[in-house]
């Protein structure tokens, strides 16, 4: 009977896997081969719904075990389930297997940062304060106005939140790109995000050769430092490589 397979990712043939990784219901995880590439899997019993956040997490451990020591892999998205191993011979591998081999020589020797930025709220309000006197003027009038009487500055409120949404949109464009900037010599490729909350000021993957990634962490230090008093900085990684794997 074929036994269906959970596919996490790919990676070189003769790969030698981390010891002890298990994937989903903590079961062990092999490499299925074919050329020059080798899928990383585990047995998926038949009728096993997929979708549980345990799920996710096993997906995440087995990838983030490779990432770890150091062992270049394809990630693939989370849900990849495939018939049997002969299905992951066939299909997956023999089918992709000039597109995988390029991209483990684009990944090989390097590694996947996440760089986020966020605003230190009260910091920046106060320049915009001390640099917008509309603003700061509107600010001073409403806090003025007694209780009683807030229906009737209702619209100067929704202006006041319009005029500092539009100055923190400018401050967010001038220093992501000072963020980005002071980060990206030591990198290959960025790919940046659009900012999720209001806060954000940059969310950006770096993909950093293994042997400049002591001058990428010098550097985020170095933009630390300088913006301590206005932007919390933080690096995540290494992750595994989904941002510079492109969609088939």
């Amino acid at each position: 009977m074929t036994t269906p397979q959970y596919v996490y990712g790919v990676t070189r043939k003769g790969a030698a896997l981390p010891d002890g990784v298990t994937g989903l219901d903590d079961r062990p995880v092999a490499l299925v081969a074919d050329g020059e590439c080798a899928a990383l899997v585990s047995d998926l019993p038949v009728g096993r719904a997929l979708g549980e956040r345990p799920d996710l997490e096993a997906h995440q451990r087995v990838l983030g075990a490779m990432v770890h020591a150091g062992i270049v892999v394809v990630p693939l998205r989370f849900g990849a389930a495939m018939e049997g191993r002969e299905a992951v011979e066939r299909e997956l591998l023999a089918a992709n297997s000039d597109r995988f081999v390029h991209m483990l020589d684009r990944l090989e020797g390097r590694v996947e940062l996440r760089l986020r930025g966020t605003y230190i709220q009260d910091a920046v309000l106060r320049e915009i304060m001390q640099a917008e006197p509309e603003i700061a003027e509107l600010s001073k009038r409403l806090r003025e106005v007694p209780a009683d009487a807030a229906d009737a500055v209702y619209y100067d409120r929704i202006r006041l939140g319009e005029l500092i949404a539009g100055a923190m949109e400018q401050r967010r464009e001038t220093d992501a790109q000072l963020l980005l900037e002071g980060a990206a010599p030591a990198a290959e490729a960025v790919i940046p995000r659009p900012p999720a909350r209001e806060e954000d000021v940059v969310d950006a993957s770096f993909l950093v050769p293994v042997e400049r990634r002591a001058e990428f962490d010098a550097a985020v230090e170095e933009l630390s430092r300088a913006h301590a008093d206005r932007v919390r900085i933080r690096v995540v990684g290494p992750l595994p490589p989904y941002d510079f794997v492109p969609e088939a």
